[in-house]
């Protein structure tokens, strides 16, 4: 494909014929009941054996943990569900070391990280193997590290992003700094850095350990959300909209000048969020529209100049609730499958969740290896501990190779958590009695200290 319409040269790529394909009706996933809260996430998320769905449920907030054989109709009258929250779930992760543990975050202000038992849920799950209690409002995002061992990032709407070490239940790293509600985190390839969008329109950027982020700077203009995803070498993709509600896609170089991208591009003037996703191994970003099928592929090419090129586009008339990118183990290599997504889109009931497959079309059959180099996805094993990565130290992601098919590794010795009792709120009336009062002296000193700061700016105005 050309750069530009009309371009008289074709740019050399072994990835400028890929292209996408919706996998047959028999192996979707039928009766999904996503839930119906408008907070703006992708609501999914999957890797070698299952994939989840934040559930929609009458009272609390749960989520599906289902494997991927379990194609066709679900049988949601009885599918056991992980229902532990109180409130509507907002955003779930796995961790990539452990195929049987997986985060989930709530309105209800905790983080919870559930153990899958073998073979999947065959009851509902209520108990958590820990809890992560210390943020003050709802938790919007939570992401797992990429490189060491059970440390897991979230961000809540108190305008804080927390690193928490997932055995003991501790909170590591707190970084403060936003004004506004967190849209999007990411962390960059060797977990040595990550990056907030917020509603301010400001990005953010910063090593965790030193509790502060190092850089701030002005991102998309719109009023509308944004996310954000590490690519190439350190170079930070961001999707959001303009100052005229067209959605946009641009590229940032963190660690050299911020004051304008390296590259902006409007997309269209549909109203729906971008999710993006890199391929760590083709250097190809898709960005999904929410609210609409289309599915469009860029290819990240660090050249100094365009930076990010236009591949093709996939088109789809239904249009995209919710999603998640599979691990590149998930992929076939005899057919050249680069990438898989999970699409969640209207059903004839409920919703439905349809693969799209996207393909390098190759003549022969034997191993690709310029388009499966060692990938990191599905490796199964850390690079870090917690402990050495919170002392300073870096390291790349492992990997495995996909030549002869992938074989997945031999379960990791069990993770032991050290549980936290929850705390549930007052026992009692006498209790009841003294958190109120506890709550009525706090609220009376927070009003003395607006009204003194009021009296304050007032006096700083008419000086």
């Amino acid at each position: 494909m050309a750069d530009k319409p009309g371009s008289r040269f074709v740019r050399s790529s072994k990835f400028r014929h890929v292209f996408g394909k919706e996998i047959k009706p028999e192996l979707q996933y039928d009766d999904i009941k996503l839930t119906k809260t408008a907070w703006d996430s992708n609501h999914c998320a999957a890797n070698n054996k299952y994939f989840a769905v934040s559930w929609g449920v009458a009272g609390g907030g749960a989520i599906a943990v289902i494997p991927h054989e379990m194609t066709g109709k679900l049988p949601v009258q009885n599918f056991p569900l992980i229902s532990g929250h109180k409130n509507h779930v907002l955003d779930i992760d796995f961790n990539p070391f452990n195929d049987s543990l997986v985060a989930t975050v709530s309105e209800d202000c905790y983080a919870k990280v559930w153990k899958i038992p073998e073979g999947g849920l065959k009851a509902d799950m209520t108990e958590a193997a820990q809890t992560l209690l210390g943020h003050k409002r709802k938790v919007g995002t939570c992401n797992f590290h990429p490189v060491a061992d059970n440390l897991l990032a979230t961000s809540s709407q108190d305008y804080t992003v927390k690193v928490w070490d997932i055995t003991t239940g501790q909170a590591k790293c707190t970084l403060d700094g936003p004004t506004d509600l967190i849209q999007g985190l990411s962390w960059n390839r060797n977990g040595s850095e990550l990056a907030i969008v917020s509603k301010d329109k400001k990005i953010r950027v910063g090593d965790p350990r030193t509790g502060k982020f190092e850089k701030e700077f002005q991102g998309h203009q719109g009023i509308k959300g944004s996310r954000c995803i590490y690519v190439g070498e350190n170079k930070l993709f961001t999707v959001g909209f303009g100052k005229t509600s067209e959605r946009q896609i641009a590229l940032w170089d963190p660690a050299g000048d911020t004051s304008k991208p390296l590259m902006t591009q409007n997309v269209d003037n549909s109203s729906g969020i971008l999710m993006p996703f890199y391929d760590w191994d083709t250097q190809i970003i898709f960005t999904a529209g929410k609210g609409d099928g289309n599915i469009r592929f860029y290819e990240y090419v660090p050249d100094g100049d365009k930076w990010v090129h236009m591949l093709s586009e996939f088109k789809s008339n239904a249009p995209a609730l919710a999603g998640a990118w599979l691990p590149k183990t998930r992929c076939d290599v005899n057919e050249c499958e680069v990438a898989r997504y999970l699409k969640i889109q209207r059903g004839k009931v409920n919703e439905t969740v349809v693969p799209v497959q996207f393909f390098v079309p190759r003549k022969s059959d034997l191993f690709q290896d310029d388009i499966y180099p060692d990938t990191a996805s599905g490796a199964g094993e850390p690079a870090l501990t917690a402990e050495q990565w919170l002392g300073g130290q870096n390291a790349d992601p492992k990997t495995t190779t996909l030549a002869g098919g992938y074989v997945a590794k031999a379960p990791r010795e069990e993770v032991k958590f050290e549980k936290k009792a929850e705390d549930d709120g007052p026992k009692g009336e006498t209790e009841l009695r003294k958190a109120l009062k506890e709550a009525q002296n706090r609220v009376t000193y927070l009003e003395s200290e607006v009204q003194r700061l009021t009296i304050k700016l007032k006096d700083a105005g008419a000086q």
